[in-house]
């Protein structure tokens, strides 16, 4: 407060050419509330993507696309189409989880940041279509995940199908 009250003097001693500096000075910062970091660790961060599994289980595209957040992407493994809202979202998932995925983990890297996470690594998930005979499908993936204030959203989903090894 004493620092504006001098800079602000300040404005009026100093030659025109100076104003604008002055001006940018007297601004006492303040922290942004963004600088609150919500606690997470890589266990709650795994959590994260078991609660994502757990609602493939349910076999409801809503109560799936309701872990994302309100301007998220998917990119998803098994259609060429960016996922960037809502709707879109539920759409992707009403014709997945029409073949029964069971997902698991088979690799992971969790990096940890302010209201942030990244969970990346490798997946599969163990399909069955209907009438057919169960296939497992192997997939590389990247969840991004940011803390709104009220929760964990999935905020960026990237899935790719595994590329054959090389011979």
């Amino acid at each position: 407060m004493l620092l504006g009250l001098v800079l602000g003097l300040g404005l009026l001693l100093a030659p025109a050419g100076s104003a604008a500096l002055a001006a940018q000075a007297s601004q006492e910062p303040t922290e942004p509330a963004s600088a609150i970091c919500a606690p997470i660790d890589a266990a709650e961060v795994a959590g994260l993507f078991d609660r994502w599994n757990a609602a493939l289980a349910s076999g409801d595209p809503e109560q799936v696309a309701a872990l994302y957040g309100d301007d998220a992407l998917l990119l998803p493994t098994l259609s060429p189409i960016p996922r960037a809202d809502h709707a879109a979202i539920a759409d992707y998932f009403v014709q997945f989880l029409a073949q029964v995925p069971e997902g698991r983990i088979d690799s992971r890297t969790v990096r940890l940041g302010c209201n942030e996470a990244l969970d990346a690594g490798t997946y599969s998930f163990l399909l069955h279509p209907a009438g057919q005979e169960p296939r497992r499908v192997a997939a590389r993936y990247s969840f991004v995940y940011t803390f709104d204030g009220t929760g964990w959203h999935i905020q960026h989903h990237h899935s790719s199908l595994m590329p054959p090894a090389a011979a």
